[in-house]
């Protein structure tokens, strides 16, 4: 007998947190109005048919939209009123509008004026938001010390480190204590156009870290629409992408729908980031999900995009600072 479809989006483990979360993430930085206007209700429709579709996990940042995007997600979730043990919740530290600060006395501020936006009593994971910008030594010697400190007081529960250079992941892990960092959040690494995560994939399971993927359209290459102006993509890069966009939609397919399918056919990454501001794209995100666990994914659509980004294929782009 064949199994019924299924109506909610699949769980993942998360490295050694011991966390199950939804392998479509919530992406609350649209919530912040940086795409555009989003109103209280909308905030509160989406998330609740977030939890609807199945999907626990809610990324945030004191930087999305200057401290909107988690004023308006601690709203929603509080609206929706889900018990706290039924959802996860990561929040980040270290970059703010007004810039970066990764000092010790920084991020420990930082988690207590996020917890009041948020309205919550801790956050499931603290993340130091882009740490190619800082210092990696500072990020090492004293802001992951910080940070665990805040995991025993309570007010965190596992620690991360994102940004875009994959590098700057191997070398904090390879100098902190094994186990003091529980995940990573890496972006626009591992889509149709960029699999270079895939690399480093067993070293961080040999170091028991967490995965999460964000950005499976690369900052919207993988779009019909296209890249905003601002995208730091190659001419070549971007035209790449374009050509593909327009070959699905000759074909009738949806890039985006493709490229957010493939991100999700990694299993070893536990969860993959889509910013979301509408019921819509709840839907057809939770869609895509749902239809890839019953069906699988067009492989050959997806092979005849993969020709076509061939020529492009882990090209990326510079971010940060130079260490010294």
């Amino acid at each position: 007998m064949a199994s019924p479809p299924a109506t909610r989006v699949e769980l993942r483990e998360l490295g050694n947190t011991g966390l199950r979360i939804s392998s479509v993430g919530f992406g609350a930085s649209p919530l912040g109005n940086v795409f555009g206007p989003v109103s209280e209700d909308e905030a509160i429709a989406t998330v609740r048919e977030a939890f609807r579709m199945g999907i626990n996990f809610f990324d945030t940042s004191p930087y999305y939209g200057g401290t909107l995007s988690e004023k308006m997600l601690g709203k929603a979730l509080k609206a929706v009123g889900k018990p706290r043990n039924e959802y996860f919740v990561s929040t980040k530290c270290g970059r703010y509008i007004e810039g970066f600060d990764f000092s010790a006395e920084r991020v420990t501020r930082s988690i207590d004026e996020s917890l009041e936006r948020l309205q919550l009593e801790y956050v499931d994971i603290l993340q130091c938001h882009d740490i190619e910008f800082g210092s990696l030594d500072q990020i090492v010697n004293e802001t992951i010390p910080a940070l665990l400190k805040l995991k025993e007081s309570g007010k965190i529960r596992f620690i991360g480190i994102t940004g875009l250079p994959l590098e700057i992941f191997t070398y904090v892990l390879d100098r902190v204590p094994l186990g003091s960092v529980d995940v990573i959040l890496s972006y626009c690494h591992y889509g149709i156009n960029d699999t270079a995560l895939e690399d480093i994939l067993p070293y961080l399971k040999g170091k028991g870290v967490g995965i999460i993927s964000a950005s499976p359209l690369a900052m919207g290459l993988l779009t019909e629409r296209g890249p905003p102006d601002w995208h730091p993509a190659s001419a070549e890069l971007k035209s790449a992408c374009q050509e593909a966009a327009v070959f699905c939609k000759r074909k009738g397919k949806n890039i985006s729908k493709l490229a957010l399918q493939y991100s999700l056919s990694n299993k070893t990454i536990s969860s993959v980031l889509v910013g979301m501001n509408s019921v819509r794209q709840v839907e057809e995100n939770a869609a895509a999900a749902l239809e890839l666990e019953t069906g699988g994914i067009d492989q050959e659509t997806l092979s005849e995009v993969e020709a076509i980004l061939k020529p492009v294929k882990n090209q990326t782009w510079p971010s940060g600072i130079r260490q010294t």
